[in-house]
């Protein structure tokens, strides 16, 4: 078995408002192993940029705050830590990719500033090597006449070529894992199949382990080795690629699977979407969070949480019902309507 990178355990992230506690991570733990491209899915308010947050110790405080759990990173445990060695591994050992790469960048910098800033921090060398490792980072993304590219601000760019910057921008220090929280939502679809395949090649070629944060099911179908769905901060399923496509046990998961295209079947259906929407983390419903859109709920879903259990090596679900549901009611019911 692969070595770990990173191992979460029982991770807890709350939110304190007006209205009240938002349990936004609520129990949550996997690990990723070196080199492994690992998918966290749901909808949007399910937990994941959090997630992420929380590994990069970059939740804000005093609002924000990591109640409990380990996060342990190489064998360190990043809550542990204080913020100056938090510093030192924050963008260089583990990498961020954020959602929108206009908000990311500073725009009254240029590409060239914000990129040597980087390595000048993490990798401790000169200003004219750190530019020459930028100009090669560019390069490495595909970006033509890099040289130039690092006089241009931000705004000069187009949105793929702002996100290539951002992945240049992580990858410039070799990092160990690379966090990529949404980052081809903004993107045309012939530009997000290139940022993937860019991200998978030097990924690859740097033996650099992926996060990859996203709500489209479509997009880590080629990418990631396994994949953890959450659901309003917590777990639904986990499992290799292949088990959560072709062996799905938890209803949620069936109902994202049934509202893609898939090409690889000959006979197209009716897409369908789940019917409600996520529940308020401030006051979630009692029982398993999913119970309010599953069509399969029963008394027992009101009154008890489901515990995730293995159903077989590595495949993990949080239903009280998995696997002996006909997941295809689902499509059945909705066609109905």
């Amino acid at each position: 078995m692969a070595e770990p990178i990173l191992q979460v355990n029982d991770l807890r992230t709350y939110f304190s408002t007006e209205e009240g506690i938002v349990k936004a991570v609520d129990g949550v733990s996997f690990t990723i192993d070196k080199g492994e491209r690992f998918g966290v899915v749901g909808e949007s308010g399910c937990g994941k940029s959090v997630t992420a947050l929380s590994v990069m110790r970059l939740v804000e405080k005093p609002a924000g705050q990591i109640v409990t759990g380990e996060i342990i990173f190489d064998g360190m445990d990043l809550l542990r830590l204080t913020e100056e060695e938090m510093r030192h591994i924050r963008g260089g050992r583990i990498a961020m990719i954020f959602q929108d790469p206009m908000t990311a960048l500073n725009p009254v910098y240029t590409i060239g500033n914000q990129l040597v800033e980087t390595i000048e921090l993490h990798q401790r060398v000169g200003k004219s090597e750190a530019e020459q490792i930028a100009i090669q980072a560019l390069d490495d993304v595909h970006i033509p006449n890099p040289k130039q590219r690092m006089l241009d601000y931000p705004h000069q760019l187009s949105g793929g070529m702002r996100q290539r910057v951002m992945i240049a921008m992580g990858l410039s220090c070799n990092p160990d894992l690379l966090i990529a929280d949404e980052p081809t939502t903004a993107l045309d679809v012939t530009t997000q199949a290139q940022i993937m395949d860019l991200m998978l090649e030097l990924a690859d070629d740097r033996d650099t382990a992926v996060m990859l944060i996203t709500h489209d099911l479509g997009v880590v179908a080629g990418f990631c080795d396994r994949i953890q769905v959450m659901y309003a901060g917590r777990l639904a399923e986990y499992g290799t690629t292949d088990e959560i496509f072709q062996e799905t046990l938890h209803p949620y998961t069936a109902g994202l699977l049934g509202s893609m295209t898939r090409m690889d079947e000959v006979k197209q259906e009716r897409l369908f979407s789940i019917k409600g929407a996520p529940p308020s983390l401030i006051t979630p419903p009692s029982g398993c969070r999913f119970r309010p859109r599953c069509v399969f709920a029963q008394d027992v879903c009101r009154s008890d949480a489901p515990r995730a259990r293995e159903m077989s090596p590595g495949h993990w679900v949080a239903c009280h019902f998995a696997p002996d549901l006909d997941l295809e009611t689902i499509k059945r019911e909705e066609t109905v309507a």
